[in-house]
């Protein structure tokens, strides 16, 4: 393995770990959010390069031995994204919607749809229920 490898190897290392680190800022900016939750990295490794096959024992004589590899970098194994339900909390609001399982609230902002589990709603003066975040039109159906 050259030079040249190695500092792939280093730089790839590294890279990763950045993205690993705007995750964990990320997570930490967003404590405070309605509806957050956080995200999770992994690491993985990419293709190993095998340097010396394994062997199989000898009758009488020694055991078999494992192949030998080295690492060539890593990459991103995944970014998992935690959609799991939160704690519903009674508000004594009545604009205060939850979620029980999977799905989200759609809202719009006037252009495009948007989802949301944020559930804190608020009724505007045309009578329009809008994400107190935002300000986004929830959609329904009629």
């Amino acid at each position: 393995m050259g030079a040249s490898e190695s500092l792939f190897d280093g730089v790839s290392g590294l890279s990763n770990h950045q993205t690993w680190m705007n995750v964990i800022g990320n997570n930490i900016a967003n404590v405070n959010t309605t509806g957050f939750k956080d995200q999770q990295y992994n690491f993985a490794d990419t293709i190993s390069q095998t340097i010396k096959g394994a062997s199989e024992g000898v009758v009488g004589g020694p055991g078999g031995t494992d192949f030998e590899q080295i690492g060539l970098g890593s990459r991103t194994g995944s970014m998992i994204t935690n959609e799991q339900e939160g704690s519903l909390q009674t508000t004594n609001l009545p604009t205060d919607f939850a979620i029980q399982g999977d799905g989200f609230f759609i809202v719009n902002d006037g252009q495009a749809n948007h989802y949301t589990r944020d559930s804190n709603f608020i009724v505007d003066g045309a009578g329009n229920i809008n994400s107190a975040a935002t300000g986004y039109h929830l959609q329904g159906y009629g």
